[in-house]
């Protein structure tokens, strides 16, 4: 073990220092431990509950159980941060709409009955006219929310041990993390943009494929190429299950954040987008999507930390490691 906390990645040779799971095996080396493609698998007894999951491979419902329990008991520490993110991000969108997006001018509007070539040009221009605005947008959201992502990912590592956690010890183990952790993000926004470009799929192939990255390089405190390799090698053979939990916390964060942000739309006309906001309803906006975001990104990405290590549970007996770490074994 190069790590008293459990989460070193496995040694690619089969022998090292540590045993269990972080060791790719016994110590020494010798048999790999075996996989466990079921939360009951053989052999594999329930080591407890330290923290918010059973220390074992977990079933799809723990793993959504676990993203909410770690939000109830680490309210203020996931909550906080969170809002604080989510205020400041909504600053920054609401400075961008009014100074360069011009979110209070009118929207460029395509003439129904111009000729279709007419239309096209419109439809361009329109096009051409907001891509700086979709640029500043994913700028701030890229910086805010995969800060966000990283800490929160530090405080489920505590929470899946039973551990308590304050704001300033999560930032201070995901401060030497936090440039690789944007490098990280960019590589994986493009390769996955890159990907949507030829006809969608390959793009959701490659983020599915890429998805565990964040939690691997938190908390395996690795290089972003290691990063992917480990992600890659977690998702693989589990491609469809991935997909599937990560679908559901996809819907579920929409419906939620849809559902929160409904009394804001009251206070903004349904045209306001069209003929242009007034500072008024770009503010109110602003603010019910900050405070949909500061519910619905610590859901997922408690969800997402925790399907790598459900992964890592399942591939490679990460629980035996976190037994010993929580002090159950």
């Amino acid at each position: 073990m190069t790590d008293s906390t459990g989460w070193s990645a496995p040694d690619p040779h089969g022998a090292g220092s540590g045993g269990g799971a972080s060791g790719g095996g016994p110590p020494g080396g010798g048999t790999p431990y075996p996989r466990y493609p079921t939360p009951e698998g053989p052999g594999r007894g329930d080591a407890g509950k330290p923290g918010v999951i059973p220390l074992r491979p977990l079933a799809f419902g723990e793993i959504l159980d676990g993203a909410i329990t770690t939000m109830r008991r680490h309210a203020a520490v996931v909550f906080g941060s969170s809002a604080v993110v989510a205020l400041l991000g909504a600053v920054l969108y609401f400075a961008a709409d009014l100074w360069l997006l011009g979110a209070t001018e009118p929207a460029p509007v395509i003439d129904e009955n111009a000729s279709p070539e007419r239309q096209l040009d419109q439809a361009v221009a329109a096009l051409e006219q907001s891509l700086p605005g979709m640029g500043v947008i994913a700028l701030i959201s890229l910086l805010t929310q995969t800060f966000l992502s990283g800490l929160l990912t530090v405080v489920v590592g505590k929470a899946v041990l039973g551990q308590a956690i304050s704001v300033g010890q999560a930032w201070e183990e995901l401060r030497p993390r936090l440039l690789p952790l944007f490098g990280l993000t960019v590589v994986v926004t493009l390769a996955v943009a890159v990907g949507t470009l030829f006809l969608v799929l390959p793009g959701i192939w490659l983020y599915v494929l890429l998805s565990l990255a964040t939690p691997a390089l938190i908390l395996e405190r690795g290089r972003v190429g290691q990063a992917l390799g480990r992600s890659r090698t977690l998702v693989r053979g589990s491609w469809w299950r991935v997909f599937g939990v990560l679908l559901v916390a996809l819907a579920l964060t929409m419906i939620i954040g849809s559902i929160i942000q409904i009394p804001f739309g009251f206070a903004v006309d349904a045209d306001a987008v069209a003929r242009g906001m007034t500072t008024g309803e770009l503010l109110i906006t602003e603010v019910g999507n900050a405070v949909a975001q500061t519910i619905t990104v610590p859901f997922a990405s408690a969800v997402t930390a925790l399907l790598y290590i459900d992964q890592r549970m399942r591939k490679e007996g990460l629980d035996i490691e976190l037994s010993r770490a929580a002090g159950t074994r």
